[in-house]
């Protein structure tokens, strides 16, 4: 009685149907991969577009040897935007 219902807890009828069954297998990680890698290209958009405001951010500070640096790398990074 207590095995059968660790069973259904962990769903291990429906994993084993998925393990029986390429296609579907191949199905689900094909779009599992799909959707991380959107997510992690969303992501990266993101947090790329947070650095270049925060860059641009301490350009305008006038910082002596950073802020020209700084200021050199948001033009090459806006001139192929």
């Amino acid at each position: 009685m207590e095995l059968s219902q660790r069973i259904e807890k962990f769903n291990l009828a429906e994993y084993m149907n998925l393990l029986n069954n390429p296609r579907r297998y191949m199905m689900v990680n094909f779009l599992g991969g799909l959707c991380r890698g959107f997510g992690i290209a969303l992501g990266m958009t993101i947090l790329g577009a947070f650095v270049l405001y925060i860059l641009q951010r301490l350009v305008v500070l006038k910082l002596p040897v950073i802020g020209d640096f700084i200021a050199e790398l948001v033009r090459i990074v806006l001139t192929y935007i």
